[in-house]
Order: C-alpha cells, then structure tokens, then sequence
C-alpha cells in the first residue's frame, strides 16, 4: 500500500498564516501522490512533494528561504532511498531554485553522499540543473525579518529564534514495491553565519531511510538534532520494536530534555505505520494513503506519550 506523509514546519505558527500553509501542504500531498497514484516510486514521490514545497514561498526553502546574516539565500537538501541505503545532498547552494532536484542528481549520478557550496553548484549545472541568480530566491518578507534580527543584534538583545519561522520541509514515502524513500529542503535559520549547514540534509540527522525500519524527515532548530543524529535515533526505536508514533515523542522529548531542542518529527515505517510529532504550538504536515487524505498545522499532543 502506497503512503506518503509530509511536514512543511514545526515552529509558533500564527493564525493568519495558517491558511498558506495548509495551502501549501494540500499542494505537495497532490504532487506527491500523483506520482505514487500512477505507480510511481518513493523517491520520485518525495522529490516531487518537496520541490512544489520549494516553490511555494510560504516555506523555509528554496525560494521564500531566510536570508544569512549578508542578505542570501543558502539552501540545504538531502534525498534517500531505503531500498539501496543511497543518498545525495547539497549543502549552502545559492543558485539552484529547487535544491531537492540536486539533492537526487547527487544520489544517482555520483558516487558520492555531499556536495557544498560552488562545487555542488557546478556538479548540479554539469548535469543539467540550471543556475540562477540569488535574488530570484529572495522575496520582501524575509529582507524585513532580517532587518528586524539585525535591529535586535544592535540593540543588544537576544535573538528569539522560534519567535520566527521555521519552515523546513519534508517528506517520507512507501511506495507499491515496499520501497521507503526521505527527502528533506531547508533555507536553514535566519540570519545565520554564512556557510552554515543544518541537520535537514546531514544523513542520518534530518533525514534517513531503510527499507528495513522506516523513514524520517525532521524540521526545527537544527543544531540540537544534528548533535544527537535525532533522525537516525528515532529509526533505530523503530527497529527495535516501537511504533513510528511512540518514536515520533519519544525523540522530541528526548531532543528537549538533553539540548533543550525543539522542533517536529515525521516517521513511516515499512509497514506503513505513521507517527508524527512535535513540541512547539504548531506544526504543517500532511498525510495520503489510498482511501484517505489528511493535512493540517495543529497536532495535539496524546495524554500519555510513549
């Protein structure tokens, strides 16, 4: 049976752009979906639900990206396909518009996991991604929240990071082979350090797939995720026996106990068996299997978590 399962941010999301989101989200399940629908495979699915995620500005990546401390986008992604345990990311590239598409360029024409920066830039344009300039990333909204973290910096003040969107996107697949796939995109924190790289395209810390356990996309603050390699924690739960839900909790109450990190979390595991969760007021995500479609910004925490 055919899944696919989405997130597009865990963050203090508020009311008036809850409409986008759900847009967005509804979107990207349809793209996806239509190719698990035609008998499509996972990683074609998650490309696809990821890059129209890309294109809606709503969201924390690719176009509509945070801007670095110097005004650019820097975008980060990570494909990976549970069946061969293949993977290709890109990290800190400011000219490609849909970064996830470089991401699978990586993973099937090379024999390496990562490229940074201009190298990813001239692996993506050798083979056939075509490289645009900055600003066409850049929009309005974010020159004014960068203009408003650097205000803060100057007057001596703390900057709030999840008073601001954190809208990294993901999605998990199990296709009609039994195929489980991942792939994650992200314009990373706002006003970061340029050259900074986040845990949405580290193997292992955003984004993992096995066909033997189960597949993870994570949004958030990267930095705690990245230092307990969260994704792969949660999957290794998985096989050893839990739910893709009881992982789900498990790994935000462990992030939040031992970093104090934040953020959200989607599972799928290879029998088709979901969890999500996360521990901010809000979190986008969407779900679509043959008889039914799901998708919204507000999760409730169960009483009694695992």
């Amino acid at each position: 049976m055919a899944i696919l399962l989405i997130h597009g941010g865990a963050w203090s999301m508020p009311d008036e752009l809850v409409g986008a989101h759900e847009r967005g989200i509804r979107n990207a399940l349809g793209a996806g979906w239509r190719v698990l629908k035609s008998g499509g495979c996972a990683l074609d699915a998650v490309e696809a639900a990821v890059r129209s995620m890309e294109d809606d500005d709503t969201f924390d990546a690719g176009r509509g990206s945070f801007l670095t401390s110097d005004g650019r986008v820097q975008c980060d992604a990570l494909m990976m396909d549970g069946a061969t345990l293949r993977a290709g990311g890109v990290g800190c590239v400011e000219h490609i518009r849909n970064p996830i598409c470089a991401a699978r360029k990586v993973l099937e024409e090379s024999p390496h996991v990562y490229f940074v920066a201009e190298g990813a830039e001239r692996f993506a344009a050798a083979h056939g991604i075509e490289l645009i300039d900055n600003c066409e990333l850049v929009i309005e909204r974010e020159r004014e929240h960068l203009r408003a973290a650097r205000e803060k910096a100057a007057q001596g003040q703390e900057f709030e990071i999840f008073a601001h969107s954190h809208d990294t996107v993901g999605a998990v697949a199990l296709d009609a082979n039994g195929n489980l796939a991942a792939a994650t995109s992200t314009g990373g924190t706002l006003n970061k350090t340029p050259g900074r790289v986040g845990d949405a395209s580290l193997i292992g810390c955003g984004t993992y797939a096995d066909n033997q356990s189960a597949a993870v996309s994570t949004t958030g603050w990267g930095e705690p995720f990245m230092k307990l390699v969260l994704g792969k924690w949660a999957v290794d739960r998985i096989a050893a026996g839990a739910s893709p839900e009881e992982a789900a909790w498990a790994a935000m109450d462990y992030v939040k106990s031992r970093l104090k990190g934040h953020g959200g979390i989607i599972l799928l595991d290879r029998s088709g068996r979901i969890g999500m969760a996360h521990n901010t007021s809000r979190m986008a995500v969407g779900c679509r299997t043959p008889d039914r479609e799901w998708c919204g910004v507000k999760l409730e925490r169960p009483s009694q978590p695992a």
